[in-house]
């Protein structure tokens, strides 16, 4: 019999006002898979397992859970980051949408609806493909839509392009959680929705002591996670073979709040997702991560859940 999780309540860093969650931790590979739990007052309420970006962690998805408050809402730290660093490998997106329904076997839900950001949509869309009986819905915001890249690319020169500063921070050692924070709280796309909910989710990925701190997130997770949903075929088939009823989400504006989002209107209707069954939403006023962290993000998104559930 699999080893029974453990919960245990957060509130001593939860901020004030928001929704009460417990963490669970529970053994997997080399370590502990940690999942935040925003469980509904109902035994019967639908259940949500959402799959954060490829440099978050699970509290990512911490403002989003206000908007659900009649889901039990589930975001695991994905391995390799957060308080599942310790997990190892392989990284992969088939072993993050195995590691979902690890996750719900091991909070005893038999199905689930899917929600996935960035790279979290890739993962979303994987999971829904390799357990469709688990699964009754996916929502993809902002992610899970690929294209074959040219064999000579070089994925690091493409990572810093393409993150900026999320890719910076894995390689920088920070004198002070104050020296970690500031660049988020002034970044071009969160500056505007910068909250106590989101400066949870930044402060989970901060480990080390003063004055050596350092990012969560394992640097060779991430290189091969990038890998394999920019290049592995079937990771870049998922969206297009997707078993389930699904939303796709797409932000107006970039990761860097620029103009041009990560995929324009044009590259989405090429794209022909309406064939494959998939109801696309185009979000105004958005971009890539005030999609998920901001009012009006927030609000698409979770009406694209409520529509599945």
């Amino acid at each position: 019999m699999a080893p029974r999780p453990i919960a245990k309540p957060v509130s001593s860093d939860q901020p004030g006002g928001m929704r009460r969650s417990v963490e669970i931790e529970f053994p997997l590979g080399a370590g502990s898979y940690a999942v935040t739990r925003w469980a509904a007052d109902s035994a019967a309420a639908p259940a949500v397992i959402a799959a954060h970006g490829i440099t978050a962690n699970g509290l990512a998805w911490g403002p989003m859970a206000e908007a659900l408050p009649g889901v039990d809402l589930i975001a695991p730290d994905l391995r390799g980051r957060g308080r599942s660093r310790e997990v190892g490998g392989p990284y992969s997106i088939a072993a993050h949408a195995d590691d979902l329904v690890r996750t719900l076997d091991h909070l005893g839900i038999q199905r689930a609806t899917l929600l996935g950001h960035s790279m979290g949509g890739w993962v979303a869309a994987v999971a829904a493909v390799r357990h469709p009986d688990r699964f009754g819905g996916a929502v993809l915001v902002d992610g899970g839509l690929g294209f074959p890249l040219p064999a000579d690319t070089d994925l690091d020169v493409l990572l810093d392009n393409l993150l900026g500063p999320a890719m910076a921070k894995l390689r920088t050692v920070y004198a002070g959680r104050e020296e970690f924070l500031a660049p988020w709280r002034s970044h071009p796309s969160l500056k505007e929705v910068y909250s106590p909910a989101v400066e949870a989710y930044q402060d989970r990925d901060i480990i080390g002591t003063e004055p050596e701190l350092r990012s969560a997130c394992v640097l060779d997770a991430v290189r091969d996670d990038a890998a394999d949903e920019l290049q592995n075929p079937d990771v870049i088939g998922a969206i297009h073979a997707l078993p389930v009823p699904a939303v796709f989400l797409h932000a107006e504006r970039g990761l860097l709040n620029e103009p041009a989002g990560l995929y324009s209107p044009e590259v989405v209707a090429a794209a022909g997702l309406g064939a494959a069954g998939v109801d696309v939403r185009y979000v105004p006023g958005t971009n890539h991560y005030s999609i998920v962290l901001g009012d009006r993000g927030i609000a698409a998104v979770a009406e694209a859940v409520r529509a599945l559930l």
